[in-house]
């Protein structure tokens, strides 16, 4: 007799065992062994990844099938037998970077950082500019504006006052949001004030994951009330540009990557050659120069790793 086989989701994994929620229930599973024969140069599975799953007469499951990612959250991991492809999180339907607009201040540059990784790793984007109640809506808008002009999806929040929060709720409904930035800057109160008891699964998860060690710990998708989920991701700091080379960085900054074509050599580095657009836009005003300076950095970073 065959067994009946349910599509779900994995929503925690830890230990080698995996929560899969289907449409009828929340099935703890396990890998069937046939999937982990042969050598594999990357994680089989990972929360957000799309199962197939048979259910054995005591309730618990084994994973059959691992569907296709469409994308994916990936940390390079060193090993004796070369590079391991360690999956953070499988199928995001967009990375939500939270930045406080004072109390921490702003670290613009991590943000640029994390906007490349996103880029790179093909994840659509959203800022969070929170404690917008302590500095006021113009002076935040004159920190975190210029990435709306690039293209970028900004939202104002402040968890104190309620502001934005609606439009927060709204753009992670239905989704699988990524969440992530630097320690102080709200993300918690902010999930709290959008779903009560939120934000301390978000500080709980995030707190284990940063005193355990890559694999060790667990990983978990936390439900939305209105649908969808989120995954708390620290460690997009820790995340290198591990396929990059210095001439493709350019294409991952909109901004750059649509003067480049104007530039007069092919192979402009932008930091130095006549008749560079990109040159031409920051002198001019129309590339914002802290940008520039964020490309400029990271451009050298990944020349001095040659």
């Amino acid at each position: 007799m065959n067994e009946k086989k349910h599509a779900g989701l994995i929503i925690k994994s830890q230990s080698g065992f995996f929560d899969v929620q289907t449409e009828e229930s929340l099935v703890s599973c396990q890998l069937r062994g046939r999937l982990k024969q042969g050598k594999h140069k990357g994680d089989i599975l990972a929360v957000g990844d799309r199962v197939i799953i048979s259910i054995l007469p005591e309730g618990t499951g084994m994973i059959e099938e691992v569907l296709p990612r469409e994308r994916a959250i990936v940390r390079m991991d060193p090993r004796p037998r070369g590079l391991y492809k360690q999956i953070l999180l499988a199928n995001p339907d967009q990375a939500v970077f939270v930045f406080a607009c004072t109390n921490p201040s702003p670290r613009l540059r991590m943000l640029d950082r994390f906007l490349v990784i996103a880029e790179q790793q093909e994840i659509p984007i959203v800022i969070v500019a929170n404690k917008v109640d302590l500095l006021g809506k113009e002076k935040a808008e004159k920190l975190f504006g210029h990435y709306k002009e690039i293209g970028y999806k900004v939202l104002y929040t402040s968890a104190e006052e309620k502001t934005g929060i609606d439009i927060l709720r709204y753009t992670l409904e239905g989704k699988l949001s990524a969440l992530a930035g630097p320690s102080g800057v709200g993300k918690s109160s902010l999930m709290n004030t959008m779903q009560p008891g939120l934000g301390l699964e978000v500080e709980e998860i995030s707190q284990a994951l940063n005193r355990g060690k890559h694999t060790t710990n667990f990983r978990q998708l936390l439900p939305l009330e209105g649908g969808g989920y989120v995954a708390d991701t620290p460690g997009w700091k820790s995340l290198a540009l591990w396929d990059t080379q210095p001439e493709e960085l350019d294409g991952y900054f909109p901004e750059i990557a649509i003067l480049v074509p104007q530039c007069r050599f092919n192979d402009c580095s932008h930091v130095h050659e006549p008749g560079c657009a990109v040159l031409e836009a920051v002198n001019s005003g129309k590339l914002h120069q802290q940008r520039f300076e964020s490309f400029l950095r990271m451009r050298d970073g990944l020349s001095n790793k040659r």
